[in-house]
C-alpha cells in the first residue's frame, strides 16, 4: 500500500492518530521522570517528530 492510500483510509488513519497520541503521552511521562538533559531532549525531539507525522495527511494531499 502506498502512503497516499494509507493517509486517505479513514479507519487506518484514525487508528494511527490514536497510536501517535498515546505515544506522545508516554513520552510526556518519560520527560517528567527524566534524570538528565540528554534523555529530556531526546523525548522532546521524539514528540516533535510524532507531531509532524500527525500532519502527514495534509502534506500528502497538498493542503496546508
Amino acid at each position: 500500500m502506498n502512503l497516499k492510500q494509507f493517509v486517505n483510509d479513514k479507519e487506518l488513519w484514525d487508528n494511527f492518530l490514536k497510536y501517535i497520541d498515546t505515544t506522545i503521552a508516554q513520552h510526556h511521562k518519560s520527560m517528567e521522570q527524566a534524570d538528565g538533559e540528554a534523555s529530556f531532549y531526546r523525548m522532546q525531539g521524539s514528540i516533535t517528530a510524532l507531531r509532524r507525522l500527525k500532519h502527514l495527511k495534509s502534506e500528502m494531499n497538498g493542503s496546508k
